[in-house]
C-alpha cells in the first residue's frame, strides 16, 4: 500500500553523512517520511523489511555504484527512481534514464527543484494524486498496455520492463492515437511539467520506447517524428 498524501516514503541512497544529513531534515519539512542508507548493502537489507514509495539514489556510492543499483532495481521493480550525483555532463544524464532512472538532478541543486521533482514522480506514479480511471488493457500492433497492473506484453506475450516514465509516456500515445503530440503536450499528460525537466528528456525516454516496441529502430512505424511538431501514434488503439 502506498502512503497517503503528504505521507509518502522516501528511501535515500547517499553516503555522505553531511549531505544525507540535510536532505532527510529538507524532505521531513516537506512532509516526507525519509529513511537514509549509505550503501546498496544497507538498502537491500531494508528493502527486505519496508517499503517504500520513491528512491533518491546518489551516483557516487561506495562498493556497489548507484548506476548499477538503479538498474537492478529497474530490473525488479516500478519504484520511481530520482538519480541524484554531482556529475552534470548531459551524457551521464542520458546514462541514467537510459537505465531505469525516472529523473535526474545534479548537485549543486536547489531544495525547491528536488522537491517538485520528487512530487511530480509521485503524482506521475499515483501516490499522491487519485487513481487513474479503470480502463481496460489497450492494444495496437499485437502489443498490450494494461493502465491498472502498469505492464506491457509484447506480441509473443512477454512482458517487457519499461520505467516509469516510459510507461507513462506510451500510454498516453495509446490514448492519443494519431495525434501530433508536442513536448509540452506529452509532458502535461504525464505530470513530468511541474518538475520542470528539460524537454529534450522526452526525446531519450521516447528512444528507449522505440527500443523496445520498434520493429525497426532506424525507420520506426509505431512512433513518428513530425518535424516542429513532436510526435504521433500511428497504430490503431483497441480496448479489452
Amino acid at each position: 500500500m502506498s502512503a497517503p498524501p503528504g505521507e509518502a516514503r522516501i528511501l535515500l541512497v547517499e553516503d555522505d553523512p553531511e549531505i544525507a544529513s540535510l536532505l532527510c531534515a529538507t524532505l521531513a519539512d516537506n512532509g516526507f517520511q525519509t529513511t537514509s542508507v549509505a550503501s546498496a548493502v544497507d538498502m537491500d537489507r531494508l528493502l527486505e523489511h519496508q517499503a517504500f514509495d520513491l528512491v533518491v539514489l546518489d551516483v557516487m556510492l561506495p562498493g556497489e555504484n548507484g548506476l548499477s543499483i538503479c538498474r537492478r532495481l529497474r530490473a525488479e521493480s516500478r519504484i520511481p527512481i530520482l538519480m541524484l550525483t554531482a556529475l552534470g555532463e548531459s551524457v551521464d544524464r542520458v546514462v541514467g534514464l537510459e537505465i531505469g532512472a525516472d529523473d535526474y538532478v545534479a548537485k549543486p541543486f536547489q531544495s525547491r527543484e528536488l522537491i517538485a521533482r520528487i512530487r511530480a514522480l509521485l503524482r506521475r506514479a499515483a501516490y499522491t494524486s487519485p487513481p487513474a480511471p479503470a480502463f481496460g488493457a489497450l492494444r495496437f500492433a499485437g502489443w498490450a498496455l494494461d493502465p491498472l497492473t502498469r505492464q506491457v506484453t509484447d506480441p509473443d506475450g512477454s512482458l517487457v520492463t519499461l520505467t516509469a516514465a516510459e510507461f507513462d509516456l506510451l500510454l498516453a500515445f495509446c490514448r492519443n492515437p494519431g495525434q501530433v503530440m508536442t513536448r509540452e503536450h506529452l509532458l502535461g499528460l504525464t505530470h513530468a511539467g511541474s518538475a520542470g525537466p528539460i524537454q529534450r528528456s522526452v526525446d531519450v525516454h521516447i528512444s528507449r520506447i522505440r527500443q523496445k516496441i520498434e520493429p525497426d529502430m532506424r525507420n520506426p512505424t509505431l512512433i513518428k517524428t513530425v518535424r516542429l511538431g513532436g510526435y504521433i501514434f500511428t497504430p490503431r488503439v483497441e480496448v479489452q
